[in-house]
């Protein structure tokens, strides 16, 4: 194929190649959904009496307390059931909530299992718990070591330091602050409390759920789970009764919003300094109450099986504080939008619906395959030939938007590289941490067993070791795959080329240094990732979640940006494929991203996410929650994106343009917001991106675009040996999703072994 001219059309063909060929972006799979959640654990009695827990699982209550909830029958309202826990009777502590529903909050509970028994007239109830230390784990396997507590330097809502920890498990007590909104300042402000003084007199007002004026002064609690410190917010005026969960605070829409951090590199070892925010000045006005905590932001502990299980461990402390509520929304950014995808995925429950931004399917497949491979690219340009690409030609082969994300990904990389070394470029960096005292435990070749600063390491419960050493197995191959393919095809680089970039382009070993042989990943950690839902699966609890993905367009960033927009047709393809189609996922690109009057259109997603949850609870019928979710999304939930016509994005300057959002096609929002391939994806792997270790075939002419020479199809030969990758295959572990609520340890319950 001759080489084209114009470095327009280059890409242009390349994209089309890409999206026509190597994609295969319109087949998808309609495998049946995998569902083997543990069971409540409470026995049924087939009559009108039942026990449920209320805050947590059965299995996973922390801290000795769990908030429970008896059910009578109509017939029975009139009587009080008895309540026992292990033999002994605590059935004043029941608190009546109508006619057929009676809870009480359980304390004090001895570490590990509790029989509750509910006994009415003839009939009888059981429930058995199972409790674990506040401190955690109960999925997630066995601590992190070394573990730096850092509550010392976390700041309160009022400004104030918390202050040193408690224990060696970073405890620290609970505390309450108050907050308010000052609208003279636009700001919030710590509220002193303090006898015979007047109110602040620049409080604002806000308008509560029952269109009633409120102050705005919020109550903000901190303290400590799962070696985490959470926080959580929500409107209510200090002169009102505390809030408890028979005791609701009036302002209080009941709501919840579980918002998340992003990053990653540097993202293990520590407790963390901040959370993923709460005092969201547009979720409290409205009513919102708001929580999150320092293992949810990924800057500070990226292993999103750690992230779920702090999920479930401080939702248990909300409900247990504040009662049920109505519903949960995960809304975060890029490495927030992980944990609120797999934690919907796999323990399903805990969000009823996400919002998120910029956005992945998950840290393990799409973002790690891309950064790996963009580090591979950047070594062999500027290390192994540095003379015989041209820039363009170099992009086309990345794939990406702009040539500098293939530097700028290679940084990112650093988040699988343990090896610090002050001499190398920054491209070839890792060794990251946050805590200076891990800077001298740093692993390298004259302390083996130092601590490795990686995402597998940190997530080494889940992958296991490597036998003989202390090293994670890693879930990372490159054998068989043919870099540059598309742009060879397309005719931007020449066989020569293409030969000479595989035949050089090697692979990393362990300690993510440079090797001539290509990488292969270990089999274990490729099974551990899909059977546990590290890689994002997509066909369980996301089957029946509303999801909203928006994003502002980040692929022709000037310097690069690892947030490229292929990532949210990446998890799209994983629903089609799991589930037949992405009914339940709106994509919207390029709006004004705020909760003001300037920016609007985050407020607006929160509010149709509301309609939407809440016509998923009123709707009776016989449907399944995955059909009831599609039912009733809101007619104005559409994919769209906005087109502006002035140098600044306002209000007033922009159209919104209902469209389906697709990776390749010739709608205007493709025009405005092309997508880009990774460069697997220029490699023939589809836009799903999901396998780990690629099936092998023999090296076929059909691949290529023009017609080789013997001796050219020789070449190839010889330069993939064991063949090259079958992309229409699955993984060649052959694993599958294995459903939700597993756990790694200490829990027995759906342990994966």
């Amino acid at each position: 194929m001759a080489v084209l001219n114009s470095n327009k059309n280059k890409h242009r063909l390349l994209a089309l190649f890409i999206a026509g060929i190597g994609l295969g972006i319109t087949s998808c799979s309609t495998e049946e959904t995998v569902s083997t959640s543990g069971a409540d654990l409470g026995a049924e009695t087939g009559s009108g009496l039942a026990l449920r827990a209320v805050s947590t699982k059965p299995w996973l209550v922390t801290g000795g307390d769990v908030l429970i909830e008896v059910s009578i029958d109509n017939r029975a309202a009139q009587s009080l059931p008895v309540l026992e826990l292990n033999g002994s009777d605590i059935s004043n502590q029941l608190v009546r909530l109508g006619s057929t529903r009676l809870q009480a909050l359980l304390t004090d509970m001895p570490e590990g299992g509790s029989s509750l028994v509910a006994r009415l007239d003839n009939e009888v109830a059981r429930l058995e718990l199972t409790n674990y230390p506040v401190s955690g784990p109960i999925i997630s396997g066995p601590h992190e070591s070394p573990y730096y507590c850092q509550s010392d330097e976390f700041e309160l809502a009022n400004g104030e330091l918390y202050g040193p920890a408690e224990d060696s498990n970073c405890f620290k007590s609970t505390r309450i602050d108050y907050v308010y909104w000052s609208d003279e300042d636009e700001a919030f402000k710590p509220y002193v409390m303090a006898f015979g003084s007047l109110p602040p007199t620049d409080i604002a007002v806000v308008t509560n759920h029952r269109g009633e004026p409120a102050p705005f002064i919020v109550r903000v609690e901190t303290g400590v789970v799962n070696r985490a410190i959470y926080e959580i917010a929500m409107l209510h005026d200090p002169a009102d009764p505390e809030p408890s969960p028979w005791q609701l605070s009036q302002h209080w829409n009941g709501k919840l919003v579980y918002t998340h951090g992003g990053g990653c590199r540097s993202g293990w070892y520590q407790q963390g300094t901040g959370t993923g925010g709460v005092l969201r000045h547009g979720l409290l006005s409205e009513g919102y109450a708001v929580t999150s905590s320092t293992l949810n932001v990924f800057g500070q502990n990226c292993n999103d099986l750690l992230a779920s299980e702090t999920h479930i461990m401080v939702k248990e402390r909300f409900i247990e504080h504040y009662g049920e509520p109505l519903y949960t929304v995960a809304t975060g950014v890029s490495g927030g939008s992980y944990q609120s995808h797999q934690t919907a995925d796999n323990y399903p429950g805990v969000f009823d619906g996400i919002i998120v931004g910029l956005s992945f399917p998950d840290v393990t497949s799409a973002t790690i395959f891309t950064l790996a491979d963009a580090r591979l690219l950047d070594y062999y340009f500027t290390e192994i030939d540095p003379d015989s690409f041209s820039p363009e030609q170099q992009q086309a082969i990345a794939g990406f938007g702009v040539r500098e994300s293939i530097p700028n990904l290679a940084r990112g990389a650093a988040r699988i590289d343990p090896i610090y070394d002050a001499n190398v470029p920054p491209e070839q960096q890792g060794g990251e941490v946050s805590v200076p005292e891990l800077e001298a435990l740093r692993y390298d070749s004259t302390d083996l067993n130092g601590v490795r600063a990686t995402v597998y390491d940190h997530t080494v419960n889940v992958y296991g070791t490597v036998p003989g050493t202390s090293i994670a197995r890693r879930p990372l191959d490159n054998v068989g795959v043919q870099y540059g393919l598309g742009a060879f095809n397309a005719g931007v680089i020449t066989f020569e080329q293409f030969v000479s970039l595989n035949r050089g382009i090697g692979g990393f070993d362990r300690d993510l240094n440079h090797e001539p042989q290509r990488h292969r990943s270990d089999s274990e950690a490729n099974k551990r990732a899909i059977e546990s839902g590290r890689i994002l699966f997509g066909g369980a609890g996301l089957a029946e979640t509303p999801i909203i993905d928006y994003r502002q367009y980040m692929d022709h960033r000037d310097g690069g940006d690892i947030h490229m927009i292929v990532h949210q047709y990446t998890t799209r393809q994983r629903l089609v494929q799991a589930n037949g189609h992405a009914d339940n996922q709106v994509m919207q690109v390029g709006g004004l991203w705020g909760y003001t009057e300037d920016e609007p259109d985050l407020g607006e997603l929160f509010r149709q996410m509301d309609r939407w949850l809440l016509a998923i609870r009123e709707d009776g019928s016989d449907l399944s929650q995955a059909e009831k979710v599609v039912r009733n999304k809101p007619l104005e939930m559409v994919d769209a994106c906005w087109q502006y016509s002035g140098n600044t994005a306002t209000v007033d300057n922009r159209q919104k343009i209902v469209e389906r959002q697709t990776f390749a096609g010739d709608s205007t929002c493709n025009s405005l917001y092309p997508a880009y391939p990774t460069p697997r994806q220029v490699a023939g792997a589809p836009l799903a991106n999901d396998v780990v270790s690629c099936r092998l075939r023999a090296v076929s002419r059909a691949d290529y675009a023009m017609t080789l020479t013997f001796e050219q199809f020789s070449e190839l030969e010889q330069v993939f040996p064991e063949g090259v990758c079958d992309w229409s295959q699955t993984d060649l572990t052959g694993a599958r999703h294995q459903g939700v609520w597993k756990s790694f340890g200490p829990s027995p319950v759906n342990r994966l072994y």
